[in-house]
């Protein structure tokens, strides 16, 4: 049967802006990896070029934070009074939680903030809060090796427990990319939100124990630790400080982070890439 002028699927055409299904979207977004991480790598020269300690600012701003939060809480407040080891404990929650932050944050911004890029190339659009995520994650990575450094000067010499903070980080990936496509829809849909995630972000901030031990201040109330135990940011920055401070054999770290961990970075990643993928024909029409 000879093709019609009214069938142009017919004749290899596709029309503008149109979403793919979702297995060719996700291919599309793959062979797009050397975009991805040259969006990134641009972003992070760009932040600190015009500073004169340049790169230093990625390892310096997680440190300052800490030394912040440090005085605020440890000596103003007496954290330190119930927390053992303070200063590693506070280190690794700043530190983590950073990332997370930035991904939700930058993450959210990541189609609104590119209405020219989006209007004018063709590309999934996946691939912008993708990028963020990669970037922040390349901050990530130095500030984690001078965190090591940190607790070996602290007296806190590796195990081999430290080893497992690689597929840690790779599941702590998988979490703030889930978390940033949810974001990057939702703000193109409502603008608003985006002034409402600084103060969910210091909402998980103060109720995530970045300062303070749940284990210490509500040991008397175990039925609470135990759905505490199942908030995502909770497990990721409690397994990071047992496997970079409990200097126990690798089988005394408490395992059930692991499945906890596991099951919320691959859940919202898979939700997020559907949520994000299913309205991806409306973000090029951003008013």
């Amino acid at each position: 049967m000879t093709p019609t002028v009214d069938d142009p699927q017919a004749h290899g055409l596709t029309r503008v802006g149109g979403r793919p299904p979702l297995s060719e979207y996700l291919r599309g977004v793959a062979q797009r990896k050397d975009f991805i991480v040259s969006l990134a790598k641009f972003r992070i020269e760009a932040e600190n070029q015009r500073q004169r300690l340049g790169m230093l600012w990625i390892v310096l701003k997680p440190i300052l934070n800490a030394a912040v939060f440090g005085i605020v809480f440890g000596i103003l407040m007496a954290s330190t009074k119930s927390v053992p080891d303070f200063v590693a404990f506070l280190i690794i929650g700043v530190f983590m939680f950073e990332f997370f932050s930035a991904c939700m944050g930058s993450g959210s911004k990541s189609i609104t903030s590119n209405q020219a890029l989006v209007q004018s190339l063709a590309f999934p659009r996946m691939a912008l809060p993708i990028s963020v995520v990669v970037q922040k994650f390349l901050q990530l990575v130095p500030t984690i090796g001078l965190l090591m450094i940190f607790l070996v000067v602290m007296g806190h010499l590796p195990t081999w427990n430290w080893l497992l903070m690689l597929p840690l980080t790779a599941l702590y990936f998988l979490f703030c990319l889930g978390v940033a496509l949810i974001t990057a829809r939702l703000t193109v849909h409502l603008p608003d939100l985006s002034n409402l995630l600084p103060f969910i972000t210091r909402f998980f901030f103060y109720t995530t124990g970045i300062f303070f031990s749940f284990d210490i201040r509500f040991e008397g109330n175990p039925w609470l630790l135990d759905v505490v135990q199942y908030q995502p940011l909770y497990a990721f920055l409690s397994l990071s400080r047992e496997l970079l401070l409990d200097s126990d054999p690798l089988y005394d770290v408490r395992m059930q982070f692991w499945p906890i961990i596991a099951v919320w970075s691959i859940g919202l990643l898979v939700i997020g890439t559907v949520f994000f993928w299913a309205a991806e024909e409306r973000y090029g029409r951003v008013d």
